[in-house]
Formats: C-alpha cells, sequence, structure tokens
C-alpha cells in the first residue's frame, strides 16, 4: 500500500526527527494502515506475525517465531558489548465492529485495532529498519512484537515461554499511545503509572417461578440490585479514602422472558487498584456482602474472582532515562508527568521481572482522521477510532535514541 506522507510528520513540527526516519515513513504509514483494515485477536495474530517477519527479513534482521504462541523477537546486534534492552510494542486487536469506513478500515467483521496496536508495531518496525542500517550502538536490542495484550496477557505468555531467558537483557521498554495529549508531546513518571484488575463473578441462586406469583419463587434480582449498590460503599466507608481504587459491576445477566422470575442472576466486573492490600479488602468485603445479603433473602451464591494483571511499576532510572531521551527529541515542556490511571497493562508482567519504563506518546484529539471515520470520539476502544500516522516518526525516534543512549558506543561515552 501506497501512501503521501502527511506533510505535518516532516515539517518543522518535528525537528527531533532524522531525514532517515522521515525518508522511511511512506512505507510504514502504509504498513500500519494494512495491519489497521486486516485486525486479529490475541493469540490469533498469524497475518500480522508473518507480515513482522517479513520485514525483518527483508532488513536482515535474525528473529524468533511463535513465543507466547504468535510472539516475535528480533535480535538486532552491533559491537562487542553484553548489554542488551528489549523493546516491546503489542500486536493484537479488539473484538469491536469498527464504525471507520475509510480506505483501511478493517475488513474482518467484529474486529478492529481500536487501541492503537497497529501503530505501535509500525512505530517499532521504523525504528528497527534505521538501528539496522546504522547500527550506531554497541550491544543487542530484542524487538519484542507480543500477542495477546487485551485480556489475554501475553507478556506473561512470551515470559513463561523463556523469553528472558532465551533473550537476556538488563531492561524492558514499552509504549502507548495517548488521545488527547497533544501530537508531540510524551508523558512519563516513577513508580505506579497503570493500575492492577482483577475480575469478579458472582452467582446469586434463587428460585424461578411465575412473575405473577412472586411469594411462591425467590427473586435473585433485588438482591443483585442491592449488592451492586451496597458494594460502591467498600470503596466509601472500608477503605481508606487515600488509596485509588475502582469496583465496576459491567453484566447483568438474568432471565429470558418477561413473564418468569429467574432462577438465578450473573453480575460479573472488575476491580483495579495500586495496592495490594485494597484488593484483598475489596474482595473480601464484596465475599461478606453477598453471602450475608443472599443469606437474608434466603437465597445463596458463588462468587470467583480471577487474577487479572498487576500494576505497571515504572523503574524510576529507566523512567529518568526516557524522560531525559524524549526531553532531547521534544523539548523538556512537552514531556509531562503522566498521573496513574485505572487503566491495566500486561507489560506489567514485564516490568515484574526487568527494570524498565512504560511511556505515553500524544495521539492528539482526532481530527487526523481521514473522511469517512465513525461519528464516535477518537479515544481507545472505540469503534470510531484510528491511530494518528503523525506521530510514528516521534515513536519511532524515541525507540531509536532509546537504544543509542542505553546501548552507547565507546565513543559517544566520551
Amino acid at each position: 500500500m501506497k501512501v503521501k506522507a502527511h506533510d505535518s510528520v516532516l515539517s518543522s513540527a518535528q525537528p527531533g526527527v532524522l531525514p532517515e526516519v522521515a525518508v522511511q515513513l511512506d512505507q510504514i504509514i502504509g504498513f500500519r494502515r494494512d495491519i489497521h483494515a486486516h485486525p486479529e485477536l490475541g493469540y490469533e495474530e498469524v497475518r500480522t506475525a508473518e507480515r513482522i517477519a517479513a520485514k525483518l527479513n527483508d532488513w536482515g534482521i535474525p528473529f524468533h517465531a511463535g513465543l507466547g504462541k504468535t510472539g516475535i523477537v528480533g535480535i538486532l546486534k552491533a559491537g562487542d558489548s553484553k548489554r542488551a534492552i528489549g523493546l516491546r510494542a503489542d500486536m493484537d486487536a479488539l473484538p469491536i465492529q469498527e464504525q471507520n469506513t475509510f480506505a483501511h478500515a478493517s475488513k474482518h467483521a467484529g474486529r478492529m485495532h481500536a487501541c492503537g496496536h497497529d501503530g505501535h508495531v509500525a512505530m517499532l518496525l521504523g525504528a528497527a529498519q534505521y538501528l539496522a542500517k546504522r547500527r550506531n550502538f554497541d550491544g543487542t536490542v530484542y524487538l519484542v512484537f507480543q500477542p495477546a495484550e487485551e485480556g489475554g496477557a501475553g507478556a506473561e505468555a512470551m515470559i513463561k515461554d523463556g523469553l528472558f531467558e532465551r533473550f537476556p537483557m538488563q531492561a524492558v521498554y514499552g509504549m502507548h499511545n495517548w488521545p488527547g495529549m497533544p501530537v508531540g508531546q510524551f508523558a512519563v513518571s516513577p513508580g505506579p503509572v497503570m493500575a492492577a484488575y482483577d475480575t469478579f463473578r458472582i452467582l446469586i441462586k434463587g428460585k424461578g417461578c411465575h412473575a405473577a406469583l412472586p411469594h411462591l419463587g425467590l427473586d435473585p434480582v433485588p438482591v443483585a440490585a442491592q449488592l451492586i449498590l451496597a458494594f460502591q460503599t467498600i470503596l466509601t466507608r472500608n477503605a481508606n479514602p487515600l488509596d485509588a481504587g475502582v469496583l465496576s459491576v459491567t453484566t447483568v445477566h438474568v432471565g429470558q422472558a418477561k413473564n418468569v422470575i429467574a432462577d438465578c442472576c450473573e453480575l460479573t466486573g472488575t476491580l483495579r487498584t495500586f495496592s495490594s492490600e485494597l484488593m484483598e479488602l475489596m474482595q473480601q468485603r464484596m465475599r461478606e456482602i453477598a453471602e450475608h445479603t443472599c443469606l437474608a433473602h434466603g437465597m445463596s451464591c458463588d462468587i470467583e474472582f480471577s487474577k487479572g494483571y498487576p500494576a505497571t511499576v515504572n523503574d524510576p532510572e529507566a523512567a529518568d532515562l526516557t524522560r531525559r531521551i524524549l526531553a532531547e527529541i521534544v523539548g523538556e515542556d512537552n514531556v509531562i508527568r503522566q498521573p496513574p490511571v485505572m487503566g491495566a497493562e500486561d507489560f506489567a508482567f514485564m516490568l515484574q521481572r526487568l527494570p524498565g519504563s512504560y511511556c505515553f506518546i500524544g495521539n492528539g484529539e482526532g481530527d487526523h482522521r481521514l473522511a469517512g471515520h465513525g461519528l464516535g470520539p477518537c479515544t481507545l476502544h472505540n469503534a470510531s477510532y484510528d491511530f494518528n500516522d503523525d506521530i510514528l516518526a516521534l515513536g519511532a525516534m524515541y525507540w531509536i535514541r532509546l537504544v543509542e543512549t542505553a546501548l552507547a558506543t565507546v565513543a559517544d561515552q566520551g
């Protein structure tokens, strides 16, 4: 796919972009849009992985495929140093029906790159192409293309498949686009940046009957309503108000007919926090509230909690390195502190094993979208979202400068 690079990417508005990176931008945009048009869900990224492998092969970058089922690790070496770092990009799409109708919109019903992972892959490939040509570093760069970030714990799967044993590295870095942050800005901060999350499922067991004869049954719906409201008191009355947490009941499944009181009602949702103690408290109180409320109404319940992702916590030194590199590219004023957010990210599994940092690159307000975009906002996990091609070069530049700084040659070190 051949596209004309946006003038804004090549203009003086992005002085930190090297001419060699700008020149290759057309093909990187084309690659991004091709991936967007052919989204694949977690652990199904077969075509995406094949396209990445083909690019790496074209540039003479050896790689290993099939790590964590569909993950790929490219290997870039220069010099004699034993130092090594990892750069990670996620590959998977979401089960969303895209509302955009422009030329590169999803060609597959019910699947969409609504979180920008197509852009994450393209930025890392843009950096890989430059680094493979110049190799102005001393050490090894592992290009980690990860499957199944969207709830599938693909990072954990790659780790269990031997990521850090087969490809030993001293640090690992990640980056995510952030809608609403202006193009040309980045954000990074030390410590917690994204929350841990667990999921829950509660099955309230009642007794079905005719809706006209409620006294003959045990209706689980009023109990479900009480639980939904009562759960909100956990954070407002049981938890320290200075501890951040979110408890969301996101689905309610009950009944099949208008004139039937159902046998049972199922509630599911998520718990999010930066504190393991608060996570334990929320689960303990949910269990107590659910069991006793059901008992008070002559019913019982089953309640299950499932582990999600841990909190994403940046190493202070790695975050400072990221901040300094970004400031060299876009200026100090355009590198802001990222307040912690309650979204979760499975890059957290990698940061549990190695020091590193996770930064955010501004994706703009959505006015970059072509004619034919949906009516919704350009926010993550929205059917009208599209990655902003104007930031591809800047993202690639961060990866390039990170490698050249973290793995600086003796000459560059002075």
